[in-house]
């Protein structure tokens, strides 16, 4: 007699956007569901974070996130648990505008009319230039997108003659932008999956989808209140430091709850001594914990400017090159998207300064790497306005371990374990894409289903 949905008990380790995604998805099933999350915030390396300035509470997040239409299984799992994507995400076509005049828009068209026409009608690029982009992308096609060997980014655009403009304003952005490692570094082979998917397919799979609220509202509160209204369980400010398995049910901590299933989605570097500790039961789990354990990180450094109300640039992000600072986001206008709003909204003059992957500013403390943001801003968005603008104050938020650094052939855990109803979730997690948003809802929907239960 097969077992029912409602006698599985499943834990779930970790109330990051992988773990609500695979409780979301089993409570949709009919399962039980219980999760444990460390911390007493919901969302992982991708939440909220409040700052108290003087008498006033103010959401930030601890890294500005950009989703692509391509991204199809977040937006689905959002409108699942009651998180409309046309509401809490602001979506814009595909456009690159930099400091330097660079500026790029591809308009409502299929592809490859509309990276066509955005390249030959790009400010700052060369109509030499944007055939050469095109060459490449068609190259990648010819290839079905297989980088075989898989190689850094910098030698395959070095290999396909992509000139230092393109490189600096489209493909080592976009690289850095997706899987948060240098080009000098990063896997080809992952890139040109973000690019088959983000470049190649329906209209909309290049859009870029800006939130418009802060983290924990995009999709971790939400989640949290569909899996309680469906008969599951949170439980916030709960470390688990051990697991066990008898061979029948899990136990989290010597608690007297059995589960029939468990999913760890904890962060990587604090899921191998949780694996350790199922390997007397299981050695096969020396392997995965391995695997786990060879993984480097690449960190994101976001540093937020409070200016004067109605110092702003007027547009959702904008691109630099040359210094530190990569993309700057006018928080005003994200999270009050009216441009006829009061100068005094609490978000107006807000800029968030976002650095990715390894590089220099990580030497750098909190109070220096600001007024370096501030003098790189200053130079582009104030001065030549005849601003003297100051930042009121400044915040530093560094994810030192914010994701994966995705190399050429690294050998990522699977999903599903050795051992029976255990299953791995989070960005981390083998599939074709790298640390990404998407790739974290993704493990959680595949965690969900390894472990056999829906």
């Amino acid at each position: 007699m097969s077992i029912s949905k409602i006698d599985h008990n499943v834990a779930i380790i970790g109330a990051g956007w992988a773990g609500l995604s695979a409780g979301a998805t089993l409570v949709r099933q009919g399962v039980r569901v219980t999760v444990f999350e460390a911390s007493r915030h919901l969302g992982g390396r991708a939440r909220r974070v409040s700052l108290n300035e003087g008498d006033a509470a103010i959401a930030l997040d601890n890294g500005q996130h950009i989703l692509i239409g391509a991204y199809q299984e977040t937006l689905k799992l959002m409108r699942a648990v009651g998180a409309p994507p046309g509401h809490l995400l602001e979506r814009i076509p595909l456009e690159l505008r930099y400091a330097d005049g660079f500026h790029m828009r591809a308009p409502i068209l299929p592809y490859p009319f509309n990276l066509a026409i955005a390249l030959f009608a790009a400010y700052n690029l060369s109509f030499a230039s944007g055939l050469a982009a095109m060459r490449f992308m068609r190259a990648l096609q010819a290839l079905k997108f297989r980088i075989v060997p898989d190689r850094t980014v910098s030698q395959l655009l070095a290999e396909h003659a992509q000139e230092q403009v393109l490189r600096t304003h489209l493909w080592e952005p976009l690289c850095v932008s997706a899987l948060n490692t240098p080009p000098g570094k990063a896997s080809a082979q992952v890139f040109a999956t973000v690019l088959r998917d983000g470049l190649t397919g329906a209209r909309h799979n290049s859009d870029l989808l800006v939130p418009r609220q802060d983290l924990g509202a995009l999709f971790p509160e939400p989640a949290s209140r569909f899996i309680h209204a469906n008969g599951g369980t949170i439980h916030l400010g709960a470390p688990v430091r051990e697991i066990t398995h008898d061979g029948k049910a899990f136990q989290v901590d010597g608690r007297p709850d059995l589960f029939s299933r468990l999913i760890l989605a904890v962060a990587p570097q604090h899921a191998t001594a949780l694996i350790a500790s199922l390997e007397p039961q299981c050695p096969a789990l020396g392997a995965v914990r391995r695997q786990v354990e060879q993984l480097e990180y690449e960190p994101i450094v976001t540093c937020y400017l409070q200016y004067p109300p109605g110092v702003t640039q007027w547009r959702p992000m904008l691109g630099f090159t040359g210094g530190i600072v990569q993309w700057v986001f006018d928080r005003g206008h994200l999270l009050t998207p009216d441009p006829y709003r009061k100068p005094d909204t609490p978000s107006s003059g807000l800029l968030a300064a976002v650095i990715s992957a390894s590089g220099s500013h990580e030497e750098l403390d909190n109070d220096v790497l600001a007024a370096q943001v501030h003098e790189e801003i200053k130079d582009v968005l104030f001065e030549p306005k005849g601003v003297k603008a100051v930042p009121r104050w400044t915040r530093v938020i560094r994810e030192k371990r914010a994701t994966f650094s995705c190399t050429p052939g690294l050998d990522r855990p699977a999903a599903r374990t050795p051992l029976g109803g255990l299953a791995l979730a989070g960005d981390y997690v083998a599939s074709d894409y790298p640390g990404t948003l998407e790739a974290a809802v993704r493990s959680g929907i595949a965690a969900a289903k390894a472990i056999g239960v829906t």
